[in-house]
């Protein structure tokens, strides 16, 4: 079963193959929510600073009668931080706002602030100050592991080659009509385990004709379908669902795509985005 299923980060930490991801999930919706993905057996929750429910993410974590051991927490510095002492302050308040002892992983949210997403600036120094208040976390024993998100190999690179600690994840867009194949590729051969947040491009493949073909034929819905091929990429999908209906359905992986369908699935793209085009990681934006 997926949900049993773990990848084994640069350190050696467990991370669950599967998470449930939280974005848009409001923080009095959270205890419910997350409580039932848990129920269901999910293991890794994903949260964020910037999704202001940190404090029901814990709350459903510490409630959920499962040991704190055996859940994955991850949440994201705020993309605004690039200064060490803001970005270590940002740590502790999560970790007081959560309630909770340590986090599993925290990551860098955005190389950009996201009013400069892709605006040419890497903010090589910032992200350089903001990773060494991670990594001083993660040797306190804050934080099991650091990683970060939306990370171009450049980004990637600039950690690589000037901090004590490289990272671990990389959680980036990557789905169905929108797959980054060369950074992920490059970030799998460093050892480094990629996440891929919106696998169901935040529900807008539900209008594509080719994938919802390609579902009816496996059987499927086009949430599994779609989280199944990342999985076969080996990534860490982490759909949003809002029922448990859905959350169930997205944790049945009992079929597999087949070599020719993953290579026709790897070949569409997908650029329309609908009303959630106003965000930064859905413009299209690239530097």
């Amino acid at each position: 079963m997926i949900l049993d299923e773990s990848y084994q980060l640069a350190n050696g930490v467990k991370i669950p193959k599967l998470g449930y991801g939280t974005w848009m999930v409001s923080d009095a919706d959270a205890p419910v929510k997350v409580k039932e993905a848990i129920e269901l057996g999910y293991r890794h929750i994903d949260t964020a600073q910037g999704y202001a429910n940190e404090r029901g993410v814990g709350e459903a974590v510490k409630t959920s009668g499962v040991k704190r051991d055996d859940l994955f927490v991850n949440t994201k510095l705020d993309a605004r931080f690039k200064d060490y002492q803001g970005a270590k302050a940002a740590i502790d308040e999560s970790l007081q706002i959560a309630g909770l002892d340590y986090f599993d992983m925290m990551i860098i949210h955005s190389p950009e602030p996201w009013d400069d997403f892709r605006g040419g600036n890497h903010y090589f120094e910032g992200n350089l100050e903001a990773w060494r208040a991670l990594e001083e976390a993660y040797q306190a024993g804050k934080l099991r592991a650091i990683g970060v998100s939306n990370f171009e190999q450049v980004d990637l690179d600039n950690l690589i080659n000037h901090a004590s600690v490289a990272p671990m994840v990389n959680q980036v867009l990557a789905h169905i009509g929108n797959t980054p194949f060369e950074l992920i590729k490059a970030a799998q051969r460093q050892n480094i385990v990629v996440e891929a947040y919106s696998p169901v491009a935040h529900g807008a493949m539900m209008k594509s004709p080719a994938i919802v073909k390609m579902a009816q034929k496996y059987q499927v819905s086009v949430p599994q379908l779609a989280i199944k091929y990342c999985l076969q990429l080996k990534l860490v999908p982490l759909p949003k669902a809002s029922s448990v209906a859905h959350m169930r359905n997205n944790s049945e992986m009992d079929f597999e795509i087949n070599a020719a369908d993953m290579a026709q699935l790897s070949q569409l793209k997908m650029a329309d985005y609908g009303a959630d085009s106003v965000f930064p990681v859905y413009s299209g934006k690239r530097d």
